[in-house]
């Protein structure tokens, strides 16, 4: 049973490592795929043959493969030819090492290569899989695929989503970008503060409460005095992490503990902090005071 047949120009590696990809799924289902190549003037024909009918739920999966196939084809070619056109067009505001950055990083998530899950990358998941269902479809109206054909009249449908996603990683980076400039001056001013405190713990109870002390003991109320102002605030929670920072760096300590940071309902609160303040942050998570927040104890 002929199931489909891929016509494309030159050796493309891709093409043969999806099918070998195909084939041992396939054969794990019990499967047969074969597969026939035949060469006419550069032209690679490749037929993709079933030793019998397949249901529905596997022409589904076999046709994601093919689309797979084509998606890496696709990204590639827009990739080397067209997105560098698009980015110098759209944000030319940015330095070219900026856009050669976002452009490599636009190949991962496009590539379906994302480290970190957030709105944004499960937003770029969403539309890469908008495209490769877009390619499904065009497979299922055809047995033969040309895939050069594919890339010069059809990539115009697919051009919305890729840019879509491109921008994505533009918004991140920008976002990262101001993040880490935010970063630079905290600690610049950390850096030319005078330390006013040697050694400060941080201990973070079980509801995620700051409880702040220096070697005198308990300082949490001296230490937050900047919060009374707030209290009418709605957002308390966000004008505690501001006021925990401004005041950290207002004081400079030498040594900052963090007890029990995993409490911390603001990880990025954390991440800040060690970041600003790096060889002069130790978190802790064993200790006799750890062990005391961990056994539901609130005072500590």
């Amino acid at each position: 049973m002929l199931l489909t047949t891929i016509v494309y120009n030159k050796e493309k590696k891709s093409v043969i490592h999806g099918i070998q990809e195909l084939k041992e799924y396939f054969r794990h289902k019990g499967v047969l795929i074969g597969i026939y190549e035949s060469i006419e003037s550069d032209t690679h024909f490749l037929k993709l043959f079933c030793d019998r009918e397949i249901n529905n739920k596997l022409m589904n999966i076999y046709n994601m493969y093919i689309a797979n196939i084509i998606y890496d084809i696709v990204i590639d070619e827009f990739y080397e030819k067209d997105i560098l056109a698009f980015l110098s067009d759209e944000y030319f505001f940015l330095k070219y090492e900026e856009l050669e950055e976002i452009r490599l990083e636009s190949l991962k998530v496009l590539k379906g290569k994302m480290t970190i899950i957030d709105e944004n990358s499960i937003f770029c998941i969403n539309k890469r899989n908008d495209i490769l269902d877009k390619i499904s479809n065009c497979i299922n109206e055809n047995n033969e695929i040309n895939i050069e054909g594919f890339i010069t009249f059809r990539i115009r449908e697919l051009l919305d989503d890729l840019e879509s996603i491109i921008d994505k990683v533009v918004e991140k980076y920008m976002v990262d970008k101001e993040y880490n400039e935010f970063i630079k001056l905290l600690k610049y001013f950390v850096e030319i503060q005078e330390s006013k405190i040697d050694y400060l713990s941080i201990i973070i109870d079980n509801d995620g409460k700051y409880i702040i002390k220096d070697k005198e003991g308990d300082i949490t109320e001296s230490f937050f005095k900047d919060l009374k102002a707030l209290k009418c605030n709605k957002n308390i929670n966000s004008d505690l992490d501001d006021v925990l920072i401004s005041a950290l760096i207002t004081n400079s300590p030498d040594k900052i503990v963090i007890h029990c940071a995993e409490n911390c309902r603001n990880s990025e609160l954390m991440d800040t902090i060690e970041k600003v303040f790096t060889d002069r942050v130790e978190f802790c998570n064993s200790c006799s005071i750890c062990k005391s927040v961990k056994s539901n104890l609130n005072r500590v």
